[in-house]
């Protein structure tokens, strides 16, 4: 464990495109237009029966370019969070940046044990007020002008980490590719989950990576895993996989709707989950697996999904694509984001976009934030 002050140094931008995987991943499939009646029908339990006959193209057709390319906050971002003081945290393959007032800065001193940079893939904010950054050698507390940076040698089971989550009890889960543990402030502890499959398709994967964590309205924990879904509460833990109507053991991430339903998002498709039953959404838009990436539920209840550069919001049964122009898809996106001010984020390759007034802006490192 190493304890570190910030350094308030301006925002250091490489032009490094290291990334060969794509978390979102639209399996090769050619883009749709347009859809018959049949095909844009979804069940009734699914709380999403379509009104349309065809996918609603939102063709937002404005001068897209980057104002200046070596302002942007990276190459890749990887991940952002809004605290609860309003303060921007963006994670990126050069790091961790922190937005005050109009400028971005770069916290240097989150680094691996060996005092070299690192790419931040997960962001959370503990009860506390504390940042907890996970990143591909260890995780990194920010409290105040504090950083303090943990390693496999202080007790965490693998430094490769790919999500967090901190829950109401002030605890610290930490997914790896090597499992999951927990950290209460003082120790980890190792949680068991069972093995499930290597992801072929992706450059870097095991039997035990766990790609999300979420804690829900009821403080059950959810672990999104290469062996489906792990449901934590009460010291027992229930799966939700292929037996269940999943058709693939890969979950990259869940969600909670505000209506108490549970959003899944797989390289297969789109699930809703309520009831106990399970219902592939994108299949009964698409008529065909469909890989989904990161799905949100929006302040509105709409829900927005990626399937690579293809980016769609749900709302009462009408599904909208959301593209640039007719020959451009929006941004290649790792997050959607809605900050506090009810304002989406698309981030990814390419750096930060926000989409305002049916247009997308690019965020510089200069703003606008």
């Amino acid at each position: 464990m190493k304890k570190y002050r910030i350094l308030n140094a301006s925002a250091k931008l490489l032009i490094l495109l290291t990334f060969s995987i794509l978390f979102n991943s639209c399996n090769g499939q050619e883009k749709k237009n347009a859809l018959n009646k049949s095909d844009s029908e979804i069940s009734d339990s699914s709380g999403y029966e379509s009104k349309t006959n065809q996918i609603k193209t939102v063709d937002v057709n404005v001068s897209f370019h980057f104002p200046n390319f070596e302002n942007k906050i990276s190459d890749v971002v990887r991940t952002m969070y809004q605290d609860h003081k309003g303060n921007f945290w963006f994670g990126t393959q050069n790091g961790a940046f922190k937005v005050l007032g109009d400028s971005l800065i770069h916290i240097d001193n989150v680094i691996s044990e060996s005092g070299k940079g690192v790419t931040i893939k997960a962001i959370t904010e503990s009860e506390d007020g504390k940042i907890w950054l996970g990143h591909e050698s260890g995780i990194s507390k920010i409290d105040g002008e504090l950083v303090t940076n943990y390693y496999e040698s202080d007790g965490l089971i693998s430094n490769d980490v790919w999500s967090m989550a901190a829950d109401k009890n002030g605890s610290i889960w930490i997914g790896t590719i090597d499992g999951v543990c927990v950290f209460d402030g003082h120790k980890f502890t190792k949680m068991d989950l069972p093995e499930g499959k290597i992801n072929t398709d992706l450059a870097i994967s095991s039997t035990k990576m766990v790609n999300h964590i979420m804690e829900d309205s009821k403080g059950k924990i959810w672990f999104s895993t290469n062996g489906g879904i792990y449901v934590y509460s009460n010291n027992s833990v229930i799966n939700i996989s292929e037996k269940d109507g999943l058709n693939t053991s890969f979950v990259n991430m869940v969600i909670e709707g505000q209506n108490g339903d549970f959003w899944i998002s797989t390289p297969k498709g789109l699930f809703q989950y309520k009831n106990d039953t399970l219902i592939n959404v994108t299949k009964n838009l698409f008529k065909e697996d469909v890989g989904t990436g990161w799905v949100i539920e929006d302040s509105k209840g709409a829900i927005w999904f990626n399937c690579s550069r293809r980016i769609f919001r749900l709302n009462n049964g009408e599904l909208t694509e959301h593209r640039l122009s007719d020959e451009n898809n929006g941004p290649l996106t790792f997050q959607i984001y809605e900050d506090h001010k009810e304002r989406l984020w698309f981030i990814g390759f390419g750096g930060a976009f926000r989409y305002e007034n049916d247009r997308f802006i690019n965020v510089t490192k200069n703003g606008p934030f």
